[in-house]
Protein backbone atom coordinates (compact mmCIF):
# COMPACT_ATOMS: atom_id res chain seq x y z
CA UNK A 1 0.00 0.00 0.00
CA UNK A 2 2.45 2.81 0.86
CA UNK A 3 4.99 1.65 -2.26
CA UNK A 4 1.73 2.78 -4.66
CA UNK A 5 1.27 6.01 -2.70
CA UNK A 6 5.34 7.37 -2.99
CA UNK A 7 5.00 5.94 -6.35
CA UNK A 8 2.50 7.94 -7.16
CA UNK A 9 3.00 11.16 -5.59
CA UNK A 10 7.02 11.30 -6.30
CA UNK A 11 6.11 13.03 -9.90
CA UNK A 12 3.44 15.68 -8.38
CA UNK A 13 5.11 19.13 -6.70
CA UNK A 14 2.64 21.34 -4.39
CA UNK A 15 0.62 24.41 -5.93
CA UNK A 16 -1.50 26.37 -3.79
CA UNK A 17 -3.19 29.82 -3.88
CA UNK A 18 -3.16 32.48 -1.19
CA UNK A 19 -5.69 35.66 -1.41
CA UNK A 20 -5.25 38.71 0.68
CA UNK A 21 -7.45 41.65 1.28
CA UNK A 22 -5.36 44.70 -0.07
CA UNK A 23 -6.10 48.85 0.92
CA UNK A 24 -5.27 50.75 -1.68
CA UNK A 25 -5.33 54.66 -1.68
CA UNK A 26 -7.75 56.84 -3.77
CA UNK A 27 -5.83 57.75 -6.25
CA UNK A 28 -5.15 53.59 -6.79
CA UNK A 29 -8.25 52.37 -6.49
CA UNK A 30 -9.05 54.42 -9.38
CA UNK A 31 -6.37 53.00 -11.23
CA UNK A 32 -7.56 49.59 -10.88
CA UNK A 33 -11.18 50.30 -11.87
CA UNK A 34 -9.88 52.04 -15.15
CA UNK A 35 -7.77 49.35 -15.90
CA UNK A 36 -10.49 46.98 -15.19
CA UNK A 37 -12.93 49.24 -17.33
CA UNK A 38 -10.26 49.27 -19.90
CA UNK A 39 -9.79 45.70 -20.32
CA UNK A 40 -13.42 45.21 -20.57
CA UNK A 41 -13.74 47.11 -23.39
CA UNK A 42 -11.23 45.79 -25.03
CA UNK A 43 -12.04 42.54 -24.30
CA UNK A 44 -15.18 42.76 -25.70
CA UNK A 45 -13.69 44.18 -28.95
CA UNK A 46 -11.68 41.43 -29.19
CA UNK A 47 -14.94 39.38 -29.02
CA UNK A 48 -16.72 41.38 -31.20
CA UNK A 49 -13.94 40.76 -34.04
CA UNK A 50 -14.53 36.80 -33.21
CA UNK A 51 -18.22 36.73 -33.98
CA UNK A 52 -17.83 39.03 -36.86
CA UNK A 53 -15.46 37.06 -38.64
CA UNK A 54 -17.25 33.41 -37.68
CA UNK A 55 -21.13 34.87 -38.88
CA UNK A 56 -19.45 36.39 -42.04
CA UNK A 57 -17.13 33.57 -42.68
CA UNK A 58 -20.00 30.61 -42.35
CA UNK A 59 -22.61 29.65 -45.21
CA UNK A 60 -25.27 27.29 -44.81
CA UNK A 61 -25.60 26.84 -49.03
CA UNK A 62 -24.49 24.14 -49.98
CA UNK A 63 -24.37 24.96 -53.90
CA UNK A 64 -23.52 28.10 -56.20
CA UNK A 65 -23.72 28.89 -59.81
CA UNK A 66 -21.13 28.90 -61.87
CA UNK A 67 -20.33 32.58 -61.85
CA UNK A 68 -20.24 34.01 -59.10
CA UNK A 69 -18.41 36.83 -56.62
CA UNK A 70 -16.72 35.88 -53.91
CA UNK A 71 -16.26 38.63 -51.39
CA UNK A 72 -12.21 38.95 -50.09
CA UNK A 73 -11.58 36.66 -47.18
CA UNK A 74 -10.58 38.72 -44.03
CA UNK A 75 -7.79 36.66 -41.71
CA UNK A 76 -9.49 35.20 -39.36
CA UNK A 77 -8.57 36.42 -35.52
CA UNK A 78 -6.87 34.26 -33.26
CA UNK A 79 -4.59 34.38 -30.39
CA UNK A 80 -1.09 35.77 -31.74
CA UNK A 81 -2.70 38.15 -34.64
CA UNK A 82 -5.14 39.63 -31.89
CA UNK A 83 -1.67 39.60 -29.52
CA UNK A 84 -0.04 41.65 -32.07
CA UNK A 85 -2.83 44.09 -32.65
CA UNK A 86 -2.56 45.69 -29.30
CA UNK A 87 0.79 47.60 -30.02
CA UNK A 88 -0.96 49.14 -32.78
CA UNK A 89 -3.89 49.76 -30.00
CA UNK A 90 -1.32 51.60 -27.74
CA UNK A 91 -0.80 53.96 -30.38
CA UNK A 92 -4.27 54.78 -31.15
CA UNK A 93 -5.09 55.00 -27.72
CA UNK A 94 -2.58 56.35 -25.62
CA UNK A 95 -4.23 55.33 -22.67
CA UNK A 96 -4.07 52.09 -22.61
CA UNK A 97 -0.41 52.63 -22.02
CA UNK A 98 -1.37 53.29 -18.35
CA UNK A 99 -1.99 49.31 -18.31
CA UNK A 100 0.98 46.62 -17.71
CA UNK A 101 1.71 44.77 -21.37
CA UNK A 102 1.34 41.35 -20.14
CA UNK A 103 -1.69 42.23 -18.31
CA UNK A 104 -3.49 43.60 -21.74
CA UNK A 105 -1.50 40.34 -23.11
CA UNK A 106 -3.88 38.85 -20.73
CA UNK A 107 -6.84 39.67 -22.67
CA UNK A 108 -6.77 37.94 -25.64
CA UNK A 109 -6.00 34.83 -24.02
CA UNK A 110 -8.96 34.99 -22.02
CA UNK A 111 -11.38 35.72 -25.59
CA UNK A 112 -9.43 32.27 -26.49
CA UNK A 113 -10.30 29.93 -24.15
CA UNK A 114 -13.70 31.74 -23.88
CA UNK A 115 -14.34 30.95 -27.65
CA UNK A 116 -12.85 27.64 -28.01
CA UNK A 117 -14.80 26.50 -25.20
CA UNK A 118 -18.07 27.28 -27.07
CA UNK A 119 -16.70 25.80 -30.56
CA UNK A 120 -14.42 22.95 -29.13
CA UNK A 121 -15.15 22.39 -25.77
CA UNK A 122 -13.23 21.03 -23.29
CA UNK A 123 -10.34 18.34 -22.86
CA UNK A 124 -13.69 15.82 -22.56
CA UNK A 125 -15.63 17.29 -25.34
CA UNK A 126 -17.85 19.24 -23.09
CA UNK A 127 -18.51 22.70 -24.54
CA UNK A 128 -19.55 25.77 -23.14
CA UNK A 129 -22.17 28.41 -24.01
CA UNK A 130 -21.92 31.20 -26.40
CA UNK A 131 -19.02 33.96 -24.82
CA UNK A 132 -21.10 37.33 -23.68
CA UNK A 133 -20.13 40.76 -24.05
CA UNK A 134 -19.11 42.18 -20.81
CA UNK A 135 -21.43 44.95 -19.18
CA UNK A 136 -19.80 47.73 -17.02
CA UNK A 137 -18.33 46.72 -13.65
CA UNK A 138 -18.29 42.54 -14.89
CA UNK A 139 -15.03 42.46 -15.97
CA UNK A 140 -13.67 42.17 -12.47
CA UNK A 141 -10.02 40.53 -12.42
CA UNK A 142 -6.48 41.14 -13.96
CA UNK A 143 -3.23 39.22 -13.67
CA UNK A 144 0.26 39.57 -13.46
CA UNK A 145 1.33 36.59 -15.52
CA UNK A 146 5.07 37.01 -14.19
CA UNK A 147 6.00 38.24 -10.62
CA UNK A 148 9.55 39.14 -9.01
CA UNK A 149 9.50 37.82 -5.63
CA UNK A 150 10.72 41.00 -4.34
CA UNK A 151 7.92 43.26 -4.94
CA UNK A 152 6.21 41.37 -1.99
CA UNK A 153 7.83 42.48 1.22
CA UNK A 154 6.83 42.74 4.78
CA UNK A 155 2.79 43.62 4.34
CA UNK A 156 3.61 45.48 0.74
CA UNK A 157 3.26 44.62 -2.42
CA UNK A 158 4.12 46.51 -5.88
CA UNK A 159 2.02 46.45 -8.58
CA UNK A 160 3.50 47.78 -12.23
CA UNK A 161 1.32 51.02 -13.29
CA UNK A 162 -0.40 51.03 -9.71
CA UNK A 163 2.06 51.53 -6.98
CA UNK A 164 3.18 50.14 -3.87
CA UNK A 165 -0.41 48.67 -1.76
CA UNK A 166 -1.05 48.24 1.73
CA UNK A 167 -1.71 43.95 2.33
CA UNK A 168 -3.58 42.40 5.04
CA UNK A 169 -1.03 39.31 5.18
CA UNK A 170 -3.32 36.99 7.63
CA UNK A 171 -1.15 34.63 7.42
CA UNK A 172 2.40 34.16 6.13
CA UNK A 173 3.85 32.51 3.13
CA UNK A 174 5.59 28.92 3.51
CA UNK A 175 8.69 28.12 3.42
CA UNK A 176 9.87 27.24 -0.20
CA UNK A 177 7.06 28.64 -1.81
CA UNK A 178 8.09 31.00 -5.29
CA UNK A 179 5.55 33.59 -6.00
CA UNK A 180 4.45 32.61 -9.87
CA UNK A 181 1.79 34.66 -10.70
CA UNK A 182 -0.46 37.64 -8.78
CA UNK A 183 -4.01 38.21 -9.85
CA UNK A 184 -6.05 41.12 -8.83
CA UNK A 185 -9.86 40.94 -8.34
CA UNK A 186 -12.51 43.88 -7.29
CA UNK A 187 -15.17 42.47 -4.83
CA UNK A 188 -18.08 43.49 -3.45
CA UNK A 189 -16.40 44.19 -0.13
CA UNK A 190 -13.11 45.40 -1.25
CA UNK A 191 -10.16 44.55 -3.40
CA UNK A 192 -8.02 41.47 -3.43
CA UNK A 193 -4.31 40.22 -4.42
CA UNK A 194 -4.66 36.14 -5.39
CA UNK A 195 -0.91 34.56 -5.20
CA UNK A 196 -0.46 31.52 -7.09
CA UNK A 197 2.40 29.82 -5.46
CA UNK A 198 4.85 26.76 -6.55
CA UNK A 199 6.95 24.70 -4.81
CA UNK A 200 8.59 21.71 -6.72
CA UNK A 201 9.23 19.95 -3.00
CA UNK A 202 7.75 16.30 -3.20
CA UNK A 203 4.50 16.56 -0.54
CA UNK A 204 5.97 13.74 2.30
CA UNK A 205 3.61 11.12 3.45
CA UNK A 206 2.01 11.19 6.78
CA UNK A 207 4.53 9.30 9.00
CA UNK A 208 1.65 7.24 10.58
CA UNK A 209 -0.14 6.94 7.17
CA UNK A 210 -2.76 3.95 7.87
CA UNK A 211 -4.50 2.38 5.20
CA UNK A 212 -6.73 0.28 6.90
CA UNK A 213 -7.88 4.14 8.97
CA UNK A 214 -10.27 4.39 5.88
CA UNK A 215 -14.04 5.94 5.71
CA UNK A 216 -16.77 6.58 3.55
CA UNK A 217 -19.01 9.94 3.22
CA UNK A 218 -22.02 10.36 1.97
CA UNK A 219 -23.12 13.69 0.62
CA UNK A 220 -26.58 14.81 1.21
CA UNK A 221 -29.02 17.48 1.56
CA UNK A 222 -30.75 17.23 5.10
CA UNK A 223 -27.27 15.59 6.15
CA UNK A 224 -24.36 17.30 4.11
CA UNK A 225 -22.23 14.36 5.23
CA UNK A 226 -22.85 10.60 6.47
CA UNK A 227 -19.48 9.01 7.31
CA UNK A 228 -19.61 5.08 7.80
CA UNK A 229 -19.07 4.99 11.24
CA UNK A 230 -22.25 6.80 11.36
CA UNK A 231 -21.45 10.22 12.28
CA UNK A 232 -23.38 13.05 11.12
CA UNK A 233 -22.66 17.17 9.93
CA UNK A 234 -26.27 18.48 9.61
CA UNK A 235 -26.76 20.64 6.55
CA UNK A 236 -26.31 24.34 7.45
CA UNK A 237 -27.90 25.58 4.18
CA UNK A 238 -26.60 28.95 4.45
CA UNK A 239 -28.65 30.28 1.35
CA UNK A 240 -32.10 29.61 2.56
CA UNK A 241 -32.02 31.06 5.90
CA UNK A 242 -30.41 34.24 3.88
CA UNK A 243 -33.06 34.32 1.55
CA UNK A 244 -35.65 37.29 3.54
CA UNK A 245 -32.54 39.56 3.75
CA UNK A 246 -31.50 38.97 0.19
CA UNK A 247 -34.83 39.32 -1.23
CA UNK A 248 -35.38 42.60 0.65
CA UNK A 249 -32.12 43.81 -0.64
CA UNK A 250 -32.92 42.87 -4.28
CA UNK A 251 -36.40 44.51 -3.83
CA UNK A 252 -34.14 47.47 -2.67
CA UNK A 253 -32.30 47.05 -6.32
CA UNK A 254 -35.06 46.89 -8.13
CA UNK A 255 -36.81 50.22 -6.90
CA UNK A 256 -34.27 52.65 -7.53
CA UNK A 257 -33.62 53.99 -10.37
CA UNK A 258 -31.13 52.73 -13.04
CA UNK A 259 -28.17 54.36 -13.29
CA UNK A 260 -28.26 56.48 -10.49
CA UNK A 261 -25.67 56.66 -7.25
CA UNK A 262 -28.68 55.36 -4.88
CA UNK A 263 -29.16 52.09 -7.36
CA UNK A 264 -25.42 51.56 -6.82
CA UNK A 265 -25.40 51.49 -3.32
CA UNK A 266 -27.93 49.16 -3.26
CA UNK A 267 -26.33 46.92 -5.70
CA UNK A 268 -22.89 46.79 -3.56
CA UNK A 269 -25.15 45.91 -0.20
CA UNK A 270 -26.51 43.05 -2.23
CA UNK A 271 -23.41 41.94 -3.55
CA UNK A 272 -21.60 41.76 0.29
CA UNK A 273 -24.51 39.91 1.21
CA UNK A 274 -23.99 36.98 -1.33
CA UNK A 275 -20.84 37.46 -0.67
CA UNK A 276 -21.32 36.57 3.14
CA UNK A 277 -23.28 34.09 1.96
CA UNK A 278 -20.72 32.38 -0.10
CA UNK A 279 -17.68 32.81 2.43
CA UNK A 280 -19.29 31.67 5.49
CA UNK A 281 -20.36 27.95 3.25
CA UNK A 282 -16.74 28.29 2.31
CA UNK A 283 -15.84 28.41 5.80
CA UNK A 284 -17.78 25.48 6.93
CA UNK A 285 -16.58 23.55 4.12
CA UNK A 286 -12.66 23.87 5.28
CA UNK A 287 -13.47 23.36 8.64
CA UNK A 288 -15.65 19.88 8.11
CA UNK A 289 -12.68 18.67 5.64
CA UNK A 290 -10.58 19.50 8.28
CA UNK A 291 -12.37 17.35 11.14
CA UNK A 292 -12.51 14.64 8.53
CA UNK A 293 -8.78 14.58 7.97
CA UNK A 294 -7.90 14.91 11.49
CA UNK A 295 -9.46 11.81 11.84
CA UNK A 296 -8.83 9.52 8.94
CA UNK A 297 -6.21 8.60 6.82
CA UNK A 298 -8.27 7.51 3.66
CA UNK A 299 -11.36 9.24 2.52
CA UNK A 300 -13.61 7.29 -0.03
CA UNK A 301 -15.96 9.83 -1.69
CA UNK A 302 -18.50 9.66 -4.38
CA UNK A 303 -17.85 10.86 -8.12
CA UNK A 304 -20.58 13.42 -8.22
CA UNK A 305 -22.21 14.55 -11.68
CA UNK A 306 -23.01 17.61 -9.73
CA UNK A 307 -23.83 20.02 -13.14
CA UNK A 308 -26.28 16.85 -14.20
CA UNK A 309 -27.58 17.19 -10.47
CA UNK A 310 -28.08 21.31 -10.44
CA UNK A 311 -30.20 20.84 -13.50
CA UNK A 312 -32.94 18.76 -11.09
CA UNK A 313 -35.52 20.37 -9.05
CA UNK A 314 -33.62 20.01 -6.39
CA UNK A 315 -31.19 22.54 -8.10
CA UNK A 316 -30.98 25.20 -5.45
CA UNK A 317 -30.41 23.00 -2.50
CA UNK A 318 -27.49 21.11 -4.20
CA UNK A 319 -26.12 24.35 -5.12
CA UNK A 320 -26.64 25.83 -1.11
CA UNK A 321 -24.61 23.19 -0.05
CA UNK A 322 -21.47 23.64 -2.88
CA UNK A 323 -20.71 19.62 -2.49
CA UNK A 324 -18.02 19.88 -5.34
CA UNK A 325 -16.41 23.06 -3.63
CA UNK A 326 -16.13 20.81 -0.74
CA UNK A 327 -14.79 17.50 -2.68
CA UNK A 328 -12.19 19.96 -4.45
CA UNK A 329 -11.19 21.53 -0.57
CA UNK A 330 -10.95 18.15 0.85
CA UNK A 331 -8.84 16.80 -2.03
CA UNK A 332 -6.36 19.32 -2.19
CA UNK A 333 -6.11 19.37 1.83
CA UNK A 334 -5.73 15.98 1.74
CA UNK A 335 -2.87 15.53 -0.72
CA UNK A 336 -1.01 18.91 1.38
CA UNK A 337 -1.07 17.25 4.43
CA UNK A 338 0.37 13.55 2.67
CA UNK A 339 -3.21 11.81 3.17
CA UNK A 340 -5.94 9.91 0.36
CA UNK A 341 -9.07 10.90 -0.90
CA UNK A 342 -10.50 8.23 -3.33
CA UNK A 343 -13.67 9.23 -5.42
CA UNK A 344 -15.75 5.83 -6.27
CA UNK A 345 -18.83 5.42 -8.74
CA UNK A 346 -21.54 6.54 -6.71
CA UNK A 347 -24.28 3.94 -9.31
CA UNK A 348 -26.10 2.20 -6.90
CA UNK A 349 -24.74 2.87 -3.16
CA UNK A 350 -28.22 3.81 -2.04
CA UNK A 351 -29.60 0.43 -3.14
CA UNK A 352 -27.37 -2.08 -2.50
CA UNK A 353 -27.48 -3.46 1.24
CA UNK A 354 -24.12 -2.93 2.55
CA UNK A 355 -24.76 -6.45 4.45
CA UNK A 356 -25.41 -8.97 2.06
CA UNK A 357 -25.17 -7.40 -1.53
CA UNK A 358 -28.44 -7.21 -2.13
CA UNK A 359 -30.26 -4.42 -4.27
CA UNK A 360 -33.22 -3.03 -2.67
CA UNK A 361 -34.86 -0.01 -4.97
CA UNK A 362 -36.27 2.56 -3.24
CA UNK A 363 -37.42 6.07 -3.59
CA UNK A 364 -36.08 9.02 -2.43
CA UNK A 365 -38.66 9.63 0.14
CA UNK A 366 -37.28 6.18 1.84
CA UNK A 367 -34.98 7.40 4.42
CA UNK A 368 -34.12 3.50 5.42
CA UNK A 369 -32.95 0.60 4.36
CA UNK A 370 -34.88 -2.15 4.95
CA UNK A 371 -33.03 -5.60 3.21
CA UNK A 372 -36.02 -8.63 2.80
CA UNK A 373 -32.86 -11.20 2.65
CA UNK A 374 -30.66 -10.51 5.61
CA UNK A 375 -33.45 -8.70 7.08
CA UNK A 376 -30.90 -5.40 8.01
CA UNK A 377 -32.54 -2.27 9.27
CA UNK A 378 -30.70 1.00 8.91
CA UNK A 379 -30.24 4.63 7.61
CA UNK A 380 -30.26 4.96 3.64
CA UNK A 381 -27.68 7.22 3.96
CA UNK A 382 -25.62 5.39 6.24
CA UNK A 383 -26.22 2.23 4.19
CA UNK A 384 -24.22 4.93 1.59
CA UNK A 385 -21.70 5.07 2.74
CA UNK A 386 -20.48 1.87 3.94
CA UNK A 387 -20.62 1.31 0.71
CA UNK A 388 -18.41 3.70 -0.58
CA UNK A 389 -15.72 2.96 2.07
CA UNK A 390 -16.22 -0.79 0.58
CA UNK A 391 -15.59 0.30 -2.53
CA UNK A 392 -12.81 2.44 -1.92
CA UNK A 393 -10.87 -0.22 -0.21
CA UNK A 394 -11.43 -2.42 -2.98
CA UNK A 395 -10.19 0.73 -5.26
CA UNK A 396 -6.74 1.05 -3.07
CA UNK A 397 -6.14 -3.00 -2.79
CA UNK A 398 -6.41 -3.04 -6.59
CA UNK A 399 -4.02 -0.10 -7.33
CA UNK A 400 -1.94 -1.24 -4.55
CA UNK A 401 -1.38 -4.85 -6.33
CA UNK A 402 -1.14 -3.15 -10.37
CA UNK A 403 1.52 -0.87 -8.46
CA UNK A 404 3.73 -3.70 -6.61
CA UNK A 405 3.79 -5.58 -9.64
CA UNK A 406 4.76 -3.22 -11.78
CA UNK A 407 7.90 -2.23 -9.30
Amino acid sequence: MIIYIEVEKQWLYMRASYQYKIKPTKVQREKIDNTLDMLRCQYNYLLGQRFDWYEQHRCSIDRCPLVCYLPELKERPNYYNQKASLTRLKKDRPWYKDIHSQVLQEVPKKVELAFERWLKGDCNGKKSGRPRFKGKGQYKTFTYPQFKQHHFVGDRITLSKIGDVKVIVHRPISNGFVIKTVSVTKKADGYYVTLSLDDKTVPTIKPDFNVDNIAGIDAGLIDFIVTSDDERVAAPKYLRKSERQLRKAQKRVSRRKKGSNRRQKAIKKLGRKHKKVADTRKDFHFKTANQLLKKYDVIAVEKLNIKGLARTRLAKSIHDAGWGQFLSILSNKAENAGLLVIPVKPHGTSQECSNCGHKVKKSLSQRVHNCPVCHISICRDLNAAINIRMRGTHALSKKAQSMSGVA
